[in-house]
């Protein structure tokens, strides 16, 4: 059962790159309206961007109104189309050479930026963005809502949940009656796993006034929040109301992906496929879909068809993540040379990445831990959970230690990441076989039983590698012994 490994080469041979502090961030603000560009705020959605409407979305109204804001604030909570956003780049960057001094042009140059290079996953849009928005925040001052608002979405996108927490509340002190202060800010708190503050977050948005054009993207936010308390029905009733009423095919294919998404991590497999096909039908150009597309088609068994799915996905955008997925899927067929072929295009990407100012620590711990050198994806793990104790990084950290042998330090970490009262209330397959694997090293018997049947019953096919991994671990447990003691009693 000891499937350990503490020996390989490094996804990342250098050290992480020291982050700037704030103080020095501040001073750069002063320099910065020479600048460029950065993160989230209002975007303008051009018309060219309702060119492909199915009949389920309602066409835009006429006239001057189709051209003006769709959905305020955060660019982050409200997709938009690839097009639409690079034509509005295009515009804005004519609008500040014009208007240098204007702080609304910068801030939504900025947003553009941080959204297009989101949904597009190229980091080199961060940079841009940044310059931006800090020249906004320098052109009218700290109370810029809008420019915090897309300094907070570029955070995120950053995975650095410290910094968007910080310019979150900024945004919302000065301005806490808008509701795009509220999505971000969530996301922000989930990061640095404050659930309770995320949840209150969500609470006092809900009871915000939003019109039509806003409600979607609120919905999808409380599918989020559900979906981590382990709600997932509600989750998906969220998710399924805002797709019916979205505003835009790039809108209506996010929240489709977002049911999907949650179909897979049931099981669902026809369903999890319908969605992502219907997504991608809706806009091309959306991300996760494809993805999740060729992952379904793998649970299939329909192998060829994922194969070509995934290659084709990640011909467009090498997605580390992907990546690190089409490898994994590679390997559980035996094909270790295109395994690798893989995880040299996702060192490439990390890379990448990590030059737009992304942090992909727990990507690399993740790798390492599997598939590399475990040692250092502990050391990674651990300045990273110091950093945003997240759930996400307690399961990483825990499966880390445990690939060390240090099992006893990895069950505190796999117990926070599984456990509700612990702020693990998401039902994820993959935190459950962590947690079962550990325990049953640890021969506690019972609970790694439970985990692992756990695992296999929300997600029989979440790993092409490990779900198979997990049914032998079962068969070497065995059946339970017939005094063995409830959960409850253990």
């Amino acid at each position: 059962m000891d499937n350990r490994q503490c020996v390989g080469t490094s996804l990342i041979s250098e050290p992480p790159a020291p982050r700037r502090s704030r103080r020095v961030l501040r001073r750069v603000l002063v320099a910065a309206l020479a600048g460029g560009l950065v993160a989230g705020g209002v975007l303008v959605l051009l018309p060219q961007e309702r060119q492909r409407q199915p009949r389920t979305v309602r066409p835009p109204a006429a006239g001057p109104q189709a051209q003006a804001p769709v959905l305020t604030g955060v660019t982050y909570g409200v997709p938009a189309a690839l097009p639409g956003l690079t034509a509005l780049i295009g515009r804005q960057e004519q609008r500040v050479r014009a208007r240098p001094r204007d702080a609304r042009a910068w801030a939504v140059l900025g947003s553009a930026y941080v959204e297009r290079g989101r949904r597009a996953g190229d980091a080199a849009d961060y940079p841009r963005a940044e310059r931006a928005l800090r020249t906004s925040l320098a052109v009218r001052g700290s109370r810029n809502a809008e420019a915090l608002d897309g300094l907070t979405a570029l955070a995120l996108a950053r995975r650095d949940f410290p910094a968007a927490k910080e310019y979150g509340e900024q945004a919302l002190k000065a301005a806490p009656k808008r509701w795009s202060a509220y999505p971000p800010l969530i996301d922000a708190y989930t990061g640095l796993g404050d659930y309770k503050k995320a949840r209150s977050t969500l609470e006092k948005l809900m009871e915000l006034r939003t019109g039509p054009v806003e409600r979607p993207a609120v919905m999808a936010r409380a599918a989020t929040v559900y979906r981590d308390r382990g709600w997932r029905e509600d989750a998906v009733a969220q998710l399924t109301d805002a797709a019916a009423a979205a505003r835009t095919p790039a809108e209506q294919a996010a929240w489709l992906a977002g049911v999907g998404q949650l179909a897979w991590e049931r099981g669902d497999l026809p369903d999890a496929l319908r969605h992502f096909e219907a997504a991608m039908r809706l806009d091309p150009d959306q991300r996760a879909a494809p993805a999740g597309r060729a992952r379904t088609l793998a649970a299939l068994g329909r192998t060829a068809q994922a194969l070509t799915a995934y290659r084709a996905a990640v011909a467009r955008r090498p997605d580390p993540e992907v990546l690190l997925e089409l490898g994994e899927l590679y390997e559980s067929l035996e094909q270790p040379q295109a395994a690798e072929e893989q995880y040299e295009r996702l060192r490439a990407a990390v890379r990448q990445s990590m030059a737009g100012g992304v942090d992909e620590e727990l990507l690399i711990g993740r790798f390492e831990a599997d598939h590399g050198d475990a040692w250092e994806a502990v050391e990674r793990l651990r300045a990273e959970w110091r950093r945003q104790p997240g759930i996400e990084v307690a399961d990483a950290l825990g499966w880390a230690l445990h690939r060390t042998g240090e099992d006893e330090e990895a069950l505190t970490y796999a117990t926070a990441a599984t456990d509700e009262a612990k702020g693990g209330g998401v039902r994820s397959a993959l935190y459950s076989f962590h947690r079962g694997m550990i325990e049953a090293e640890l021969e506690r018997y019972g609970p790694a039983r439970r985990y692992l049947e756990e695992a296999l019953r929300i997600n029989p096919y979440f790993s092409p590698l490990l779900a198979p991994l997990a049914r032998e671990a079962l068969g070497t447990l065995g059946e339970p012994p017939a005094d063995e003691l409830p959960e409850d009693h253990l």
